[in-house]
């Protein structure tokens, strides 16, 4: 890409119109335009350190540890030194520094710095850099040609057009000279929309989005062109549809900072109390000692003393939450993220891409998914369209043998198309007329743009990739499309060239649903040709026809059950007098300057009847490997997936319906197609009690419910909650602009989410991130949003996880997500065995944690009572500053990282493992609680035990052992043991890393305590080693050694009890299959049961209560640009129902209390006759399975 001029400003200001003079800067300059500079990363070199400093800061730990390091600076209330703080401190802010940095960078791009009222060059398949009016290009008439797959998920080709007054600027020196002056529209979100004049030479043009080339496109076909910069940088449509970057943090760091603060105000209580304590010690009994034994100074009174005595408390109490914390979940959490990065089993070596955490702050948040909010087109599906059955005069064919061969037959067939069916080839080859009408019809009825660089190489460039699929079906089966001009279209039909008089092409749009072409052979007759969706060009056909309609219509049930995308084909025979007549009508309606389109449309009405039937094809659009069985497994574990995607509802349903998010069997499938507030909140209502109004199955899907008195209040969710049945939702863009509206949402959200699936069509990019925003409010539940273009990244940035696919559409998702790789499938893996893994450990960690931290601090509270309240430390202070560091740093880090409870394998065969982190279930306030209890418990044992033996206890000379330094290695040791022990008791899964650090950090307790307290460094330092030769006549006392194993056992003996009767009587489904015996797996296990494995192969059918509906593509196909001549160039696996769950685990219970959306047990469900309801059939199967095991 090369720039006419140069570009500086950088700035954005409100504006209500927006006026681009081309070349000149110093006009421009004046409005103060954004310029095309695209940062999307949060820091630069100026802003980096205060603002991640501010970040951090927001820890409140961070700012707890500044304020004590203040506090040690003060000598008359500080008992430890001050580096004790400052260098753990300054380790962690430069750690976490560092890893943002590091995350920072990767996320950053940059594009071409041009501005507003530049005049640049494009190339052949280069990306569109901001939003330009095209000026000209190297094609005839000024055509180019762009894929949107950045813009609206889709890659099929479009085409734009430049105005004819600047179709001649084609070299640089008329483009400099250009002074044209544009008047739009400001910068706005609307993709399909734009609005504008192009003043130049007196005279005033319209523009329209037809003339632009938006930021994110890609230009195809096309060697050159050239645009004026409208919108640059964040201006663009692209950006403004993108969303801001947010800082994503976790609901255990937000809990975390709860937790910090009250663990901070229960180290105040514990620091007043124990200055109370002082207060009272030193007026009735300090005061004693006076003569002899005066208070340092400033102290001069007992209240003072009692202040000094607080703070210096706080100082030794600090512990309970060490900045180790911090520093070993940052640890943890990056050990995560190589996981990830190093599972093979998520490496992709067809793209030769593997996963990639690109962020290590939300890995335990990967455990604790609701919702998944999802873009189809590549996302779900290859995006790759093939021929895979069609109906001909009543007879279907397909799918029921091998794969033809065509070379024989053709020698212009594609040699990459594969069909199953020899009966249509012979029906062909035998001269069968309907079946030689069929496929004249698919190679005559388009707008394909054919490309033959050799002779017999033929290129396809379709509009729309269903489009591609039926001419290339018509081109294997001998009817071959060759070439066009403006007025004719080349067939090569069986070996024989024709050419067809092309007379007219009816094109499509989203109302029509249908496209015909008028043509005349070579005999001169006139026929029309239409295809289209079934249920509008039923409606058009000859009486004559009713017969062969119901054959018809039966496979295309069939077809839909198969999750196929149907199309019906139909021709009407014309006179030349009513030829002559529609032209002139045609030709008035098309010449017309005021509702231009709606006389089209009622033209192209007026000549659609009366049609014949000639058949129906079926297209399947490829899902990606695994995806049908991902969405089943994410399901059983209690995740619910959205689809958001920008494609048409027939689309979006039938990729619903092929992955299974749909299924045949569900009690209904509502659409919400309401084009005002009132119809959408009729619907709405409606669909909330249950009532008939359109579905999926009928129609008149888009008409509104039937008139009639207000609809009553909706219900309130526990009345939703307790419906009975499966449904989906389907949503229009249109309604959901209404339903997200603040005195609609309610009512929205509560709808959506009682139903199993929820499909939002032709939404934006914006309001994929609206709905996001809608749920995180609403249902106060982790999402993850997963796509692969530039559409996506507003939902990507919005969702508590932003998932990129590397795939076909660029790598703009992938910048801005969290996580990538490069196929929907890994996403199980990712969630139900990494993020499961990361949440639960993490959960474990932060547990043990805070027990061995208030085991340790809560021995100084008891000290308190018996030394004064002096704020004389147990412990010394070498070991006091190790014990976090060294002494139980690497266990608990060991467990943070490695720890499993079930093997990975089993993670994916029962999907309920799931359900604890979507409850947090494993941290929170209640098991925080348990911890902190736990430890105060062993901190009571570790210093009373010993307190109360060694204060009798004498040494085999018969000395006492009732000495502070004796007191203080006994206590020390035992605690050291204590928590090794009680970290091995909680660790699941032992690595040898695991019994390296456990035990390597119990010795080297013992080797750092022998030296510490040894003769040769007091020696060296007299000052700083007070405890010399402690250790080493402590522990040769058999009483000593007693009293460790005394006090082991009664901490230790009451927490394994209590696990024996947990396992007995609230067992987990993860204890449940840790006792199992190992045996091989039978299959697939569902929910907590096992199922038999399902082989791979077609899709199995659903009911045929539905038909799905062919996809154009969104926009206007290129009908009137071929009827111009301006166009003409010059050169996986399926599953078959959803088995039960485990639903006697106490998780269910919680889950009930949670949502009140089961039926109670041995309940029927009355409007299915007196079965028994899902829910009874699952408590069945689960005791049938255990009477079998």
């Amino acid at each position: 890409m090369c720039c006419l001029s140069h570009s500086c400003v950088v700035c954005v200001s409100p504006e209500e119109e927006r006026r681009v003079r081309a070349n000149d800067r110093e006009y421009n300059e004046k409005f103060q335009y954004a310029s095309n500079c695209i940062v999307t990363s949060k820091y630069n070199v100026i802003t980096f350190l205060p603002v991640n400093l501010f970040e951090q800061f927001q820890e409140v730990a961070n700012t707890y540890f500044l304020f004590l390091l203040i506090l040690q600076l003060i000598p008359q209330i500080s008992s430890l030194s001050w580096f004790t703080t400052i260098v753990p401190l300054v380790l962690v802010l430069s750690i976490t520094a560092v890893k943002d940095a590091t995350d920072d960078y990767v996320s950053k791009e940059k594009w071409m710095n041009v501005r507003v009222g530049d005049i640049i060059k494009l190339e052949n398949n280069q990306f569109v850099a901001a939003d330009l009016l095209l000026l000209s290009s190297s094609e005839p008439h000024s055509l180019c040609y762009i894929e949107t797959a950045e813009l609206d998920g889709e890659t099929n080709m479009k085409v734009r057009q430049s105005l004819s007054v600047t179709a001649e600027l084609g070299d640089p020196n008329s483009l400099a000279s250009f002074d044209g002056e544009v008047v739009c529209e400001p910068p706005n979100n609307k993709l399909d929309r734009f609005c504008g004049l192009l003043c130049w030479r007196d005279c005033k043009y319209p523009l329209s989005n037809h003339n632009m080339l938006l930021r994110g496109c890609v230009l195809r076909n096309t060697e050159t062109c050239y645009g004026l910069v409208i919108f640059a940088g964040p201006d663009t449509k692209l950006m403004q549809n993108s969303g801001r970057t947010k800082f994503k943090r976790t609901s255990i760091d937000r809990l975390m900072n709860t937790l910090v603060l009250w663990i901070f105000g229960f180290m105040v209580c514990m620091g007043v109390i124990l200055a109370v304590g002082n207060a009272v010690w030193e007026r009735e009994v300090g005061s004693l000692f006076q003569s002899y034994l005066a208070w340092d100074l400033p102290v001069d009174n007992f209240l003072f003393s009692a202040f000094l005595s607080f703070w210096s408390y706080v100082i030794i109490l600090n512990t309970v939450v060490p900045i180790s914390l911090y520093v070993s979940v940052e640890v943890i959490r990056l050990g995560h993220s190589y996981f990830i990065n190093w599972d093979r089993k998520m490496f992709c070596p067809q793209c030769n891409t593997a996963a990639e955490a690109r962020t290590t702050t939300l890995n335990e948040e990967l455990g604790q998914v609701e919702y998944i909010f999802s873009d189809k087109t590549g996302t779900l599906t290859q995006n790759i369209m093939s021929f895979s059955k069609c109906s001909i005069n009543g007879h279907a064919y397909g799918g029921i043998e091998d794969g033809l061969d065509f070379s024989s037959f053709n020698p212009l067939a594609d040699p990459d198309f594969c069909y199953y069916d020899n009966g249509l080839l012979k029906s062909v080859k035998l001269g069968d007329l309907h079946s030689h009408e069929f496929f004249r019809l698919l190679s005559l009825c388009h707008t394909v743009m054919s490309e033959e660089k050799k002779e017999g190489e033929l290129m396809y460039k379709a509009q729309s990739p269903d489009e591609g699929a039926l001419v290339t079906a018509a081109r294997n089966f001998g009817f071959v499309f060759r070439s066009r001009t403006p007025g004719t279209v080349t067939v090569t039909e069986l070996g024989r060239p024709v050419t067809y008089t092309l007379l007219a092409i009816l094109d499509f749009n989203n109302i029509r649903k249908r496209m015909s072409v008028i043509v005349r052979n070579p005999e001169g007759r006139i026929r029309l040709y239409c295809k289209g969706a079934d249920t509008l060009l039923f409606e058009r056909l000859h009486s004559s026809n009713n017969h062969l309609v119901n054959i018809t219509t039966d496979h295309l049930n069939e077809y839909a059950g198969d999750g196929l995308r149907t199309l019906a084909l139909a021709y009407r025979d014309l006179s030349e007098e009513q030829w002559e007549e529609w032209s002139e009508r045609h030709r008035q309606a098309d010449r017309a300057t005021d509702c231009r389109e709606d006389r089209l449309a009622d033209i192209y009405e007026h000549i659609e009847q009366d049609m014949m039937l000639l058949g129906a094809t079926a297209i399947e659009d490829k899902l990606q490997e695994g995806v049908p069985e991902t969405i089943a497994i994410l399901s059983l574990a209690n995740i619910k997936i959205w689809v958001l995607t920008g494609d048409k509802q027939e689309t979006a349903v039938n990729i619903g319906y092929s992955c299974k998010m749909l299924t045949g069997d569900m009690t209904e499938v509502f659409i919400i197609s309401g084009n005002t507030v009132l119809s959408v909140r009729e619907e709405l209502r409606y669909s909330n009690y249950g009532r008939e109004w359109p579905s999926v199955g009928d129609k008149q899907q888009q008409c509104p419910p039937p008139p009639g008195p207000p609809a009553p209040r909706p219900p309130s969710s526990t009345t939703l909650d307790s419906i009975s049945g499966e449904f989906a939702l389907v949503i229009n863009g249109h309604s959901l602009a209404h339903a997200l509206e603040a005195d609609m949402e309610g009512e929205f959200v509560s709808t959506a989410c009682v139903c199993r699936a929820v499909i939002c069509c032709r939404v934006t990019p914006l309001q994929k991130a609206l709905v996001v925003e809608l749920i995180k409010k609403h249902k106060k539940a982790v999402t993850l949003a997963i796509g692969d273009g530039a559409n996506d990244v507003s939902m990507i940035k919005t969702a508590h996880i932003g998932v990129g696919i590397s795939g076909q559409e660029g790598i703009q998702a992938v910048l801005a997500s969290d996580y990538s790789f490069s196929q929907f499938r890994f996403l199980q893996r990712l969630l139900l065995v990494h993020g499961r893994w990361s949440y639960l450990r993490m959960c474990r960690f932060l547990c043990y944690f805070f027990y061995k931290n208030f085991a340790f601090t809560m021995v100084h509270f008891w000290f308190g009572f018996f030394c004064g309240f002096s704020a004389q430390t147990v412990y010394d202070q070498y070991f006091i500053t190790l014990y976090n560091i060294v002494y139980t740093s690497l266990p608990v880090l060991a467990m943070g990282i490695f720890d499993q409870d079930v093997p990975e394998q089993r993670s994916l065969e029962y999907p309920k493992l799931y359900e604890p982190g979507q409850l947090n279930l494993l941290f929170n306030k209640r098991e925080f609680f348990i911890c902190i209890t736990q430890g105060i418990y062993t901190s009571v044992v570790l210093f009373f035990v010993p307190y109360a033996i060694l204060s009798h206890g004498t040494q085999g000379t018969g000395e006492p052992l009732a000495d502070y330094q004796t007191f203080a290695v006994t206590t020390a040791t035992a605690l050291v043991i204590v928590v090794s022990v009680q970290i091995a008791l909680d660790t699941g899964y032992w690595t040898a890393i695991n019994h390296f650090f456990v035990w390597g950090s119990v010795g080297s307790f013992f080797t750092i305590m022998l030296a510490m307290h040894s003769q040769t460094l007091f020696s060296i330092f007299p000052n700083q080693f007070h405890f010399v030769g402690s250790a080493q006549s402590t522990l040769v006392q058999p009483l000593v050694w007693l009293t460790i194993v005394l006090a082991t056992v009664i901490c230790i003996v009451p927490v394994l009890a209590f696990r024996f009767l947990k396992l007995d009587l609230k067992p987990q489904l993860s204890d449940t299959l840790v006792r199992q015996k190992t045996r091989k797996p039978a299959g697939r296990c569902m929910g907590g049961v096992r199922v038999g494995g399902v082989p791979e192969g077609r899709l199995g059918a659903r009911g045929g209560f539905r038909r799905s509906g062919y996809a154009f593509a969104h926009q206007e196909g290129f009908g009137e640009l071929i009827t111009s001549g301006k166009n003409m160039r010059l050169s996986s696996l399926a599953l078959a129902n959803f088995a039960s769950r485990h639903s006697s685990s106490w998780i269910d219970t919680l889950r009930k209390k949670k949502h009140s959306n089961t039926h109670p047990p041995g309940s029927f469900d009355h409007q299915k006759g007196g079965e028994l309801s899902l829910y009874d059939r699952r408590e069945v199967h689960l005791m049938v399975r255990k009477v079998v095991n």
